[in-house]
């Protein structure tokens, strides 16, 4: 597995992934591909590139990229305040479980440290699989309600 930076030619690519992100709990029905052009989500993607947080590192195989880890300052469900970069992930159905979300997420929190950010942040429902993951890379909740934790990760 090959880890990277995300090239600009590829933000498209960022649509998917969202897609991806969005947890579905067992015997639910999965979304319209619609959904992602909704206000509340495109947020995650529309211009990204453009501000200084905008960063995205790609988990790649045999050339073809399997799983994204991304982060910007935005007012998503995990914004916490307009210094703090929000964290999305996702990883394609058959790379999950394997340890590469971690690694993904360990290479973004090493960059954000380089960068100079103090802390990250992102939103995850209660019944994620992926609450687990977050805990053991140094989340912790700071707020929460019925569906999800609001997460924070203080970057020594």
């Amino acid at each position: 597995m090959k880890y990277r930076e995300m090239k600009t030619t590829e933000y498209d690519l960022l649509k998917d992934f969202l897609y991806e992100a969005i947890f579905i709990p067992e015997g639910m029905e999965p979304p319209d591909r619609s959904i992602i052009l909704q206000p509340e989500l495109s947020l995650y993607y529309e211009d990204f590139g453009s501000g200084k947080a905008d960063r995205c590192i790609v988990a790649e195989e045999n050339g073809q990229v399997i799983g994204a880890v991304w982060t910007r300052i935005m007012n998503d469900y995990g914004h916490v305040d307009d210094k703090t970069p929000s964290f999305a992930i996702a990883l394609y159905k058959e790379y999950r479980g394997k340890g590469y979300g971690t690694e993904l997420m360990r290479k973004m929190l090493e960059l954000l440290k380089q960068l100079g950010y103090a802390k990250a942040s992102l939103a995850v429902q209660k019944a994620n699989y992926a609450v687990e993951m977050y805990r053991k890379l140094g989340f912790e909740t700071i707020k929460e309600n019925d569906e999800e934790y609001i997460m924070v990760c203080r970057i020594k």
